[in-house]
């Protein structure tokens, strides 16, 4: 379909979908956007996983991000190509993106095993590589990095904003447990620690595997998390890990990363394109 017939009219979201999981043992919410051809054509899509932060929920993105709006004005301008926005809640339950320590909440399990596949049949989505793309805000950021790092064979690229790495020391783990109402014996950290950190994970892994995903990093000059981000460009920079890496004037806010989404967008849409 031409740019030309599509112009005036506008995506979609459904911010109420759901699937029931045996991973997570009920039933769990996800938003999607469709774009402005979706109904009208009958051609499969690249996809995006849109990953909320910490206290948000599916809705984030489309309440605070303005997803549709900022989506719906990229694809008309040509910015970027029309793809699918997946928004899982990673909220209900233990926050979170990672598979608990206790073993109780695997929330990892439930995206790769349950989620994707689940949306990837429901809407005209392409399955490869290439056509899968993910990024995510703060906490989601933190997941964005460790999705992408544990499963680069199915991500073309990635863009974590303002990312929270997750705790980094024990110190910092028995804090975020006291506050999560969490319990873990201190023997479990360490391999936790070394699964879930992306800081530890970018270590580990080599560097064809980690060229085979385009990075996009983005935190703002006054936000709380910049060191990690900053030590996580470092770390790549000198793996000789290809990565653009972006320090704009903000914060930890909706107002940086509303700016931030036509850039990613843009981002994701080159290597949609590429051979």
């Amino acid at each position: 379909m031409s740019s030309s017939k599509i112009v005036g009219q506008h995506g979609k979201v459904m911010d109420n979908l759901t699937l029931d999981s045996k991973i997570l043992k009920g039933e769990r919410k996800f938003a999607v956007y469709l774009p402005p051809d979706y109904d009208s054509s009958s051609r499969s899509y690249p996809v995006l996983y849109l990953l909320h932060g910490y206290t948000d929920d599916h809705t984030g993105w489309v309440q605070f991000g303005e997803v549709l709006h900022i989506t719906d004005k990229a694809i008309l301008s040509g910015e970027a190509t029309p793809m699918i926005i997946v928004m899982p809640d990673a909220d209900t339950g233990l926050p979170g993106y990672t598979n608990a320590i206790s073993g109780k909440w695997n929330y990892e399990d439930f995206f790769f095993k349950e989620l994707m596949p689940h949306v990837e049949e429901r809407f005209r989505i392409k399955k490869d590589k290439r056509y899968r793309a993910i990024s995510g805000l703060s906490m989601g950021g933190g997941g964005t990095f460790l999705y992408a790092l544990h499963r680069p064979d199915l991500f073309s690229s990635a863009a974590p904003l303002s990312a929270w790495m997750g705790p980094q020391t024990l110190e910092e783990m028995q804090e975020f447990a006291v506050r999560e109402n969490m319990k873990f014996d201190e023997d479990s950290l360490d391999g936790f620690l070394n699964i879930n950190n992306p800081l530890k994970l970018v270590d580990q892994i080599d560097a064809e595997k980690l060229n085979s995903v385009r990075w996009y990093i983005d935190c703002g000059d006054d936000d709380f998390l910049y060191k990690g981000n900053s030590l996580m460009h470092i770390k790549m920079r000198d793996k000789k890990v290809n990565h653009e890496f972006r320090i704009r004037d903000g914060g930890h806010t909706w107002t940086y990363w509303r700016t931030s989404l036509p850039t990613v967008l843009s981002f994701i849409s080159d290597h949609f394109h590429q051979n």
